[in-house]
């Protein structure tokens, strides 16, 4: 048991540094536009991140289940196996964030894990002990659907707000205007960071959670919700925040900078458009990039006033690392499963 004991103590370390990284990277989308309109300071904006991130981590485990469960079975691979297929998921999650990350370049931290587990999964023992029908239900169907889902609700709600504009000031927003929007972003900003919880702040949960299963620690009968410990999820909410605090500048930049020319009420749309929709696929346990929809929202509230306001270069960006982070976290993790096999 010695054996599975240090296997899980070297899950949890790997699982905690990935959600600092996730912090560093996804959790700066939920305050990238608050500061970028300045309705708020960066750390006025980063306890609220983290407050509402670590209520939004109790509220809902479907994605945990979805990580933890979901991607590569427990049932088919034998026990040391399995640590070592989330182990090498982990480290190809980490690598690729983190040099994503150090570029300033947003991409889906969850898709990575996912990529990676998968591609350590195949590795080890082939196509059989991936879980397909639940990958292509909930984590498939949600790359395809996050990025749109973001945009429609970004752009819906910045249409209504504009239309309401228009009757009311014929189309000249005043200047209090603006700081009315500007006081309600903290509040868009605090709904965007619990969904955040919800959905992204589970990835680790949930790899901490198979981890303390498959090693015994950790009862998981069948039919009953999938347990995820207290101590796991203040702990994974806590490293989340360090992450933002500490490395989520960059990202921040891009989002709320760089992809359009942000005003409040365009901050105020994508943050309450991205909340939305993060809502809604956490609920069904859909792991969504927040990236992807966060993104998409920023980009939806400004399109249909004029395409002049986007970035394209750095959406094209964006999107290219959208598109190679599945794949590329799955080469990734597979090579650290073969190395560490060969080497144990």
């Amino acid at each position: 048991m010695a054996s599975a004991v240090l296997y899980v103590i070297i899950i949890i370390i790997l699982a905690l540094l990935y959600n600092f990284l996730n912090g560093a990277n996804d959790s700066a989308n939920a305050i990238a536009t608050v500061i970028a309109t300045k309705a708020l300071t960066p750390l006025k904006a980063l306890t609220l991140a983290s407050v509402f991130n670590l209520i939004g981590a109790f509220a809902f485990t479907a994605v945990a289940q979805t990580i933890g469960k979901g991607i590569v079975s427990i049932t088919d691979l034998a026990t040391e196996v399995f640590f070592l297929v989330l182990i090498s998921g982990l480290l190809g999650a980490i690598i690729w964030t983190y040099v994503c990350t150090a570029s300033g370049i947003p991409i889906s931290v969850t898709h990575a894990l996912v990529g990676a587990i998968m591609g350590a999964g195949l590795v080890a023992g082939g196509t059989r002990v991936i879980r397909w029908e639940i990958l292509t239900e909930k984590v498939f169907l949600a790359i395809a659907l996050g990025p749109f889902a973001g945009f429609a609700a970004g752009a819906l709600i910045f249409a209504v707000i504009s239309w309401v504009l228009f009757l009311a000031f014929k189309g000249t927003p005043t200047p209090e205007v603006a700081r009315f929007f500007r006081k309600l972003q903290p509040i868009s900003a605090s709904f965007m960071s619990f969904s955040h919880g919800m959905n992204d702040t589970q990835n680790a949960m949930g790899v901490i959670s198979a981890a303390l299963i498959a090693a015994g620690f950790l009862a998981a009968p069948p039919g009953e919700p999938f347990p995820v410990p207290w101590w796991v999820r203040i702990a994974c909410g806590v490293i989340m925040a360090l992450g933002t605090l500490l490395m989520g500048s960059r990202v921040i930049q891009t989002m709320g900078m760089r992809l359009t020319k942000l005003e409040p009420r365009h901050g105020f749309s994508a943050e309450a458009g991205a909340g939305l929709a993060l809502v809604a696929v956490s609920l069904v346990g859909m792991p969504v990039s927040t990236t992807h929809v966060m993104g998409s929202s920023v980009i939806g509230g400004s399109f249909f006033q004029s395409l002049s306001r986007i970035r394209w270069p750095e959406v094209a960006r964006m999107v290219t690392a959208w598109a190679i982070t599945l794949p590329l976290a799955a080469l990734i993790g597979g090579l650290a499963y073969w190395l560490l096999d060969a080497l144990l």
